[in-house]
């Protein structure tokens, strides 16, 4: 008989596409930068190119544009045939956005988000235990039983009995309604840091993380300046910081407003800032003090964020400023609304963001 001989394989590399990956991956940090401007994010691609020779004499940047387009992830086809990203480009910087902060989820995990509470009968689980009386008839694993029916009794004389039955063990699985506030005001990229781009990364990861795993909550997503208004998913990558102030409680009486209207019982606000409120609105006018704090905008913080302790919603503040004025202020909302708050970084914004959210979805409010 003839054999085969096995040598080592030597897979054949195709460097245009590995240089796509990785002038792809700069671009979309690139874009996230540019709140979205293609043309911009190219811009700087060349250069970032000229300086650490990314591309090769074979693939250059105007194959990658090439490849953008033929690939769906830019397009052209605009009024004034300048580029702009698609809806695939979207999904694919929330998608790295989410590896990148949460880590790649498990598709085995998907949709588990359990408690210590007793299970619902529509809410199936993995665990299996024998049957018991007063089990329903659709909690009994067929696959199950009849493999140990086929065990006890052989396939000659076959039969099932109560013994042989085994049922899927419910689980009590919560949903959860967040909001998630985004300061812009103009302090967000003060002083050299560039603070709204980890925020905007956060939100594209927590917003991916739901929608692909927590697929019954909600997710609503408000950035609030001198006024406070409600953003899109896909808005994310677009977001700029504006020449604003920090309008703080327009922002949770939006974030009140939107989960009055949600029904689940768990519902949670996590807010990024920098800065103090320094705004906020009397009938058409604006009230605004950026000089410390001042005590009328500082008390009507105060007193939403105890309605919204009333009301069994807990704030969690993600402060990525370090001034002690600031840490006290942030100390004093926290207490009055019996929520949490964190000093953070810019690099470890994510990870406390991601252990929160895992955290509350065990709690019941």
């Amino acid at each position: 008989m003839i054999g085969y001989r096995f040598t080592k394989y030597l897979a054949h590399k195709d460097l245009s596409d590995t240089t796509f990956d990785q002038l792809f991956n700069v671009f979309n940090e690139l874009l996230i930068i540019t709140g979205g401007d293609v043309s911009e994010a190219l811009n700087w691609l060349t250069n970032i190119d000229k300086q650490y020779n990314i591309t090769t004499s074979d693939y250059g940047i105007g194959d990658f544009i090439d490849d953008l387009k033929n690939k769906g992830f830019i397009t052209d086809k605009t009024p004034d045939g300048s580029f702009e990203i698609t809806a695939k480009t979207e999904q694919s910087i929330r998608k790295s956005a989410l590896e990148e902060i949460f880590g790649k989820l498990k598709k085995s995990s998907k949709g588990d988000h359990k408690t210590h509470f007793s299970g619902l009968s529509d809410e199936p689980g993995t665990e299996r235990r024998n049957y018991e009386f007063g089990d329903l008839l659709h909690q009994i694993s067929v696959t199950d039983s009849l493999r140990n029916a086929q065990i006890n009794h052989g396939l000659g004389d076959f039969m099932l009995t109560q013994d042989d039955l085994e049922v899927v063990e419910s689980e009590y699985k919560t949903q959860t309604s967040t909001v998630l506030m985004i300061d812009i005001s103009h302090s967000m990229i003060l002083y050299g840091e560039d603070r709204i781009t980890p925020a905007k990364k956060v939100a594209m990861a927590l917003a991916e993380l739901i929608t692909k795993k927590y697929k019954k909550d909600t997710l609503d997503i408000i950035v609030f300046g001198n006024d406070a208004w409600q953003i899109q998913i896909k808005d994310l990558p677009y977001l700029q910081v504006g020449p604003y102030h920090t309008n703080t409680i327009a922002g949770l009486e939006l974030a009140m407003d939107l989960l009055r209207r949600r029904k689940n019982k768990n519902k949670q606000i996590f807010m990024i800032t920098d800065g103090k409120p320094t705004c906020m609105k009397q009938g058409i006018k604006y009230y605004k003090n950026s000089f410390g704090l001042d005590p009328k905008i500082l008390n009507k913080t105060l007193n939403l964020g105890a309605q919204c302790r009333r009301l069994g919603i807990p704030i969690t503040t993600f402060m990525i400023a370090s001034d002690p004025y600031l840490q006290e202020f942030v100390k004093e909302f926290t207490t009055v609304n019996n929520g949490k708050a964190y000093y953070s970084s810019l690099k470890g914004l994510g990870d406390l963001v991601f252990e929160d959210f895992k955290r509350n979805r065990k709690k019941r409010f």
